[in-house]
């Protein structure tokens, strides 16, 4: 997570809110065409264990706010995990 925080921040990050746990979002405009350049990165516990979810994306559909996606993705993704592994998300 330090190191994704280094260049993340460099790239200038969004803070996920409080409720998704430690993590950033980000849109590393130096990326390749091939490449993934929507990321978010969230570490928080569910369970009672930290756990740490990655999301990629290649590109946000124009004239949406592609970091408010990612955050909103994450959102998703969490809950999802918490019903996949029957853990509550932030507990």
């Amino acid at each position: 997570m330090d190191d994704r925080r280094k260049v993340f921040t460099r790239h200038g990050a969004a803070t996920l809110p409080a409720d998704l746990g430690e993590g950033l979002a980000v849109h590393l405009a130096y990326a390749g065409v091939d490449e993934q350049p929507y990321q978010v990165v969230a570490r928080f516990n569910c369970g009672g264990k930290q756990r740490i979810i990655t999301l990629y994306l290649a590109q946000i559909a124009k004239g949406r706010d592609g970091i408010r996606d990612m955050i909103e993705l994450m959102r998703i993704a969490q809950k999802r995990y918490g019903q996949l592994y029957t853990c509550t998300p932030g507990k």
